[in-house]
């Protein structure tokens, strides 16, 4: 019966193949055939996705992505691509900046900014101090020029336009010179107490009025006499430029008109160059205490390799500053022309001056500060970058909490590195 079972029902089934059958799943992975967990292990791809470089179901799953791609993401398609870390690569780091510029080589902004920010931060010796020179300096002006013009009767005939007296005018201008050297002796004493007053401001320290006077006091005389002598260059220039003018109008000709034209141009080049080489000057004399003739030549020395930067940024500083005077002043000068003009008595006179320098006086309390300022920061710039400056006043603004004093001693002048020396910046 088997037999015939086995002849009519077909062919007998194969053998089972050679070998151990295949062994059960691992414990912690799911049986072949059956779909993922609902939730997947840890290091593994999305759960219920095919994902590209997997192998089949059943095969065991990678032990996690490869270094340089973030987890959950293994490289294939669709994959972001790896991000490159250099551990070597250095980091930008911010500059220090403890008091009112950046330690560091400065911009334009960064000056501009420095010499509004000592401003608002110290409003008292800066726009205080500046008040109290400039007032008392207007005050000495406006009197000298009321009596003088009074004593001899002109007052009103000045103010309205009208013909002045000889001896009237002889008064006008020997007030005249009066004023100017007092308000030069007032400017002087004052941008010498900002230049103090800059230089503290750079490490964040204040400083009072009676403060800064005690710091300038002992380096006034220096400040003077180089004051004195750049004064003697520029009347000297003026003189001999004025003499050969004369000559060449004198001896005439088809060139002499274009000769004075170039003469003329010349002086005006030479003391824009002169008032630049010698910018750093006063700063040099207070904050690094030298003489007039060491002074003068550091001044060169800072100047020489950069005289278009330092010419350009005075000048431009310059011309804002003139800008805002001009619109401070023009409505205090309107309405002293106004009573000026109908000016019939006295009174009315001494209004109108009043008024004109009242205008002058709001000017300059706005703007010397600005100027006093620029310069100073300017001077700072130019030694971060001929001598690696910043890095002293990096050292000082890091040692911690000092006296106020301590930080003046930074600005003494030191031996330049030879780096230094050789990599301006």
């Amino acid at each position: 019966m088997d037999a015939m079972s086995n002849d009519a029902g077909g062919y007998p089934p194969p053998d089972p193949p050679p070998g151990p059958p295949p062994a059960g799943p691992p414990p912690a992975y799911p049986a072949p055939g059956y779909g993922p967990p609902a939730y997947p292990a840890p290091g593994y791809g999305p759960p219920a996705y095919d994902t590209p470089g997997y192998g089949p179901p059943g095969s065991y799953p990678p032990a996690g992505p490869p270094p340089g791609y973030p987890p959950g993401y293994p490289p294939g398609w669709g994959a972001p691509p790896p991000i490159p870390v250099n551990p070597m690569a250095p980091m930008r780091q911010t500059a220090l900046k403890p008091g009112v510029i950046p330690l560091r080589p400065l911009t334009l902004s960064d000056i501009f900014n420095g010499a509004v920010a000592y401003i608002r931060t110290n409003p008292k010796a800066t726009l205080g101090l500046t008040a109290i020179v400039v007032v008392v300096a207007q005050l000495l002006a406006l009197v000298l020029q009321i009596g003088s013009l009074a004593a001899t009767g002109d007052l009103v005939s000045s103010v309205r336009g009208d013909d002045v007296s000889t001896v009237g005018l002889s008064w006008a201008d020997l007030a005249s010179v009066t004023t100017a050297v007092a308000n030069t002796l007032a400017l002087l004493v004052l941008s010498g107490m900002l230049t103090v007053v800059i230089g503290r401001a750079v490490f964040g320290a204040g400083i009072t009025i009676s403060e800064a006077w005690e710091r300038l006091r002992g380096r006034l005389w220096a400040l003077i006499g180089f004051s004195v002598l750049e004064l003697l260059a520029v009347v000297v220039i003026v003189v001999l430029a004025v003499v050969m003018g004369a000559a060449l109008a004198a001896a005439g000709g088809a060139g002499a008109g274009a000769l004075i034209v170039l003469l003329f141009l010349g002086t005006v080049a030479l003391l824009a160059y002169l008032a630049t080489v010698l910018s750093f000057g006063p700063p040099v004399i207070v904050l690094e205490r030298l003489g007039v003739f060491a002074a003068i030549a550091r001044s060169f020395g800072l100047v020489r390799n950069s005289f278009w930067r330092v010419f350009g940024i005075r000048l431009l500083a310059w011309l804002v500053a003139g800008v805002i005077s001009v619109a401070v002043a023009v409505p205090f000068s309107v309405a002293g022309g106004l009573f000026g003009l109908s000016a019939d008595s006295s009174a009315l006179a001494i209004i109108s001056l009043t008024l004109i320098a009242i205008g002058g006086a709001v000017g300059q309390i706005i703007t010397t500060p600005f100027n006093a300022g620029v310069i100073v920061l300017l001077y700072a710039d130019r030694r971060i970058r001929a001598e690696a400056f910043d890095l002293v006043l990096q050292t000082g603004a890091t040692a911690g909490p000092a006296h106020a004093e301590s930080t003046d001693q930074l600005w003494l002048p030191r031996p330049t590195t030879p780096w230094a020396a050789h990599h301006p910046r």
